[in-house]
């Protein structure tokens, strides 16, 4: 605990009456870091027994160190996160006193997650995936990752994910010459095309006869690695010395106005060309009648949630004289 703090309380009633009170702070006990799913850490802790309460309100402050810092106060005495733990996780509590303006604080108390087992430069590296809202309405799931370097020939990798509350296992997979498998596709996933910013957890383990393969965790947001679909039904034509575009939005849950778009235009005469950027799904463009063009479109997310992979663009549509 801290030592006996000496505290002057300031009450301005019609008179000032000024008091002293000895207060203790103790720190919490039982503090316990639990793995409760898949790159999901429980923090777990109970009040300290000889804290006397008195006037305070009692709140905890909480410090994540590793793997990535944060620190937050509640109310509660328990906390769940979620972080990529294969290099460990630690974290430490204390105890908050509140009154008005006043607060005081317990020592800290700290508890620590190991790493976890493996031979070093065994693990996955370049890990990158992507997801992709099909025309059935389910979301795939796509990983592709390089061997680690310290990884033997003999290495196969397994990638699990969890979605919220579920966990499943990549069973689709692709191998290089050394039969090591190094790609990974979920046709069908759980994932909800309509969130926004939920975590996909990526999990790669492995084995070897000649190594211990030590696992690899990332955390990606849903909407930062979703391959938007393509606009659909491009349409084009020529009034006078315009151009006239329209299009309707790609194959997703979310409204027209949650789109951007690019819109690739050359000259087939000149060879000029130019992407413009475009936030609706119109567009008028004054050209040369005298030259030919091709035009393609692509679509990515705008403002209703995170940006994600841009389209692929869609098919060339040739307008002009040949």
């Amino acid at each position: 605990s801290c030592t006996l703090c000496h505290i002057v309380l300031h009450f301005h009633v019609r008179n000032i009456c000024v008091f002293s009170l000895p207060v203790e702070v103790f720190p919490p006990v039982n503090f316990t870091l639990t793995v409760s799913a898949l790159a999901q850490v429980l923090l777990q802790w109970k009040p300290n027994p000889e804290q006397d309460q008195g006037n305070f309100t009692i709140r905890y402050d909480v410090k994540i160190l590793s793997p990535v810092p944060e620190e937050y106060d509640t109310r509660r005495t328990h906390s769940v996160r979620t972080a990529a733990l294969h290099d460990g996780f630690s974290a430490r509590v204390r105890t908050l006193l509140l009154h008005n303006d006043l607060q005081l604080r317990s020592d800290w108390v700290k508890g620590k997650l190991p790493p976890l087992p493996g031979a070093p430069g065994t693990s996955v590296t370049n890990l990158s995936c992507v997801t992709h809202l099909t025309s059935s309405g389910s979301v795939s799931l796509h990983c592709t990752w390089l061997p680690g370097r310290g990884a033997p020939e003999d290495t196969k990798y397994f990638l699990f994910y969890r979605y919220q509350s579920y966990t499943g296992e990549c069973h689709n997979h692709i191998r290089d010459k050394w039969n090591r498998n190094i790609e990974c596709s979920c046709p069908r996933t759980p994932i909800d095309p309509e969130e926004v910013d939920k975590l996909i957890v990526i999990h790669i383990n492995g084995s070897s006869k000649r190594a211990a393969i030590k696992p690899f965790q990332q955390l990606f947001d849903q909407n930062a690695i979703e391959k938007v679909n393509v606009p659909r039904n491009v349409s084009v034509s020529l009034e006078e010395n315009n151009l006239l575009a329209t299009w309707e939005k790609p194959i997703s849950p979310f409204p027209e106005e949650c789109f951007e778009y690019e819109f690739y235009l050359i000259n087939l005469k000149s060879g000029n060309k130019q992407i413009l950027k475009i936030f609706s799904n119109k567009f008028q463009l004054r050209i040369d009648v005298t030259s030919r063009y091709s035009i393609r479109i692509r679509a990515n997310h705008h403002i209703c949630r995170r940006r994600g992979v841009w389209s692929d663009w869609s098919d060339i549509i040739y307008v002009g004289k040949s």
